[in-house]
């Protein structure tokens, strides 16, 4: 069919763009907030974050296994319970994601250019939109470098940390904020983990599916894992928890406290380029989910439509990448972690929910109860604002379904 993608992608090309979203911005933006949330409990919650991240991965590794299309739980959910969760898990994937591309654009351009990052954020989506639009095989070698040179800040400022004198392991502990800290925490720094979900919204473009996706999925998610826990205990060593909490750049002021001051500039420019490697993967991921309502007509059919020479939904990676322009040329949407992370729990319920439909099998079912659990609680567990405002966004998702509902059926 003329509208179907080119499968190109192989496991380590899927590995690299679930990183290259994974390893991104989360953990230079989510520490700090999810540290005056959690507490002492920050660690904890790290941990309680990355269960419920791998429930997730588990249930839609096997989902993208049996349907390896465009779209993830957009798709799973309507295959399994019906097409109104599937509608449901896509609009708030589509509205809250592009709410983060614009945080993530303007990320870049608060670390690169403070006093012009509006101009810098649309630049930075102008980019990637060209460069997404080139093939996702482009865009997986840009997202493979990104991943690279972020791999090694980070692994510069783990070692720098770790090594210092300032270093401290009574500083990894710190004063109790209760189970509502520690969830809020964990439901923060999900956010950090959510990347994992470009494998499978690619499904359409991967080599053999069904063995791939099932590969790449885990192997992206352990290695973000290995990585969040050695940053988290490297900042905690040298600034605690009330230092980390208190931190506008928590990376940076870390390398500073080790005594490196010299390095923090190398450290917001990974930082940036962080972000551009989130916005990337976040650009891939929200243009297959809106190819994949296209088709069904939640969405103008125009945007269904597939390059012929480069194999990608073109229509709907320039609708996206327009649409997050004008956000970051005119709002500031960095604070929209919580909003975000509330819009992708609610999509991971949907999609452990679909995965226990799949077989009676005890592990996946118990997985797939486990994660449906954790992102419920999660996502209840967010501050109140985020909540009301995913909330809120689902409400007028569910009244946008019902309108276009009876005007189909004629009433």
């Amino acid at each position: 069919m003329e509208n179907e993608l080119k499968r190109t992608l192989g496991v380590s090309d899927a590995v690299v763009v679930g990183l290259g979203a994974m390893v991104g911005a989360g953990i230079f933006a989510a520490l700090a907030p999810a540290a005056r949330a959690a507490g002492g409990t920050l660690l904890a919650a790290l941990g309680v974050a990355g269960l419920v991240a791998y429930c997730n991965a588990h249930s839609s590794a096997r989902l993208a296994a049996r349907y390896p299309a465009s779209g993830g739980t957009y798709v799973y959910g309507r295959e399994r319970l019906g097409p109104f969760w599937g509608y449901l898990a896509g609009w708030g994937f589509v509205i809250g994601k592009t709410a983060s591309c614009a945080a993530m654009a303007l990320t870049v351009g608060a670390y690169l250019w403070p006093g012009r990052q509006h101009a810098v954020a649309v630049a930075a989506v102008v980019a990637l939109t060209a460069a997404s639009y080139g093939g996702v095989q482009k865009s997986a070698r840009i997202a493979r470098l990104i991943v690279a040179v972020v791999l090694a800040v980070l692994a510069g400022v783990v070692v720098v940390c770790l090594s210092s004198e300032a270093a401290d392991p009574g500083r990894l502990s710190g004063s109790d904020r209760g189970v509502l800290g520690l969830l809020q925490g964990a439901g923060l720094l999900f956010f950090a983990f959510a990347g994992y979900a470009r494998i499978t919204t690619l499904g359409e473009e991967v080599r053999d599916p069904e063995r791939t996706i099932p590969r790449a999925v885990p192997i992206a998610l352990g290695i973000a894992l290995l990585v969040y826990a050695a940053v988290a205990v490297a900042a905690l060593s040298v600034l605690g928890v009330e230092g980390l909490a208190q931190s506008p750049a928590p990376l940076a002021d870390a390398v500073r406290a080790a005594g490196w001051p010299g390095l923090a500039p190398v450290v917001r420019v990974g930082a940036a380029l962080a972000a551009l490697g989130s916005l990337l993967a976040l650009v891939l991921g929200v243009s297959r989910t809106v190819l994949a309502m296209a088709r069904d007509g939640h969405l103008p059919r125009a945007l269904a439509a597939v390059h012929p020479r480069h194999q990608v939904p073109h229509h709907a990676e320039l609708a996206v990448g327009a649409v997050v322009a004008v956000l970051a040329a005119t709002a500031d949407l960095r604070g929209a972690i919580g909003f975000s992370s509330f819009g992708v729990l609610i999509y991971y319920a949907i999609a452990n929910a679909s995965a226990w439909t799949l077989d009676s099998a005890v592990k996946g079912r118990a997985v797939a109860v486990v994660g449906l659990s954790g992102c419920v609680v999660l996502a209840c567990a967010l501050p109140l604002a985020s909540a009301a405002w995913g909330a809120a966004v689902l409400v007028v998702g569910v009244l946008v379904y019902g309108v276009r509902g009876r005007l189909r059926s004629g009433i």
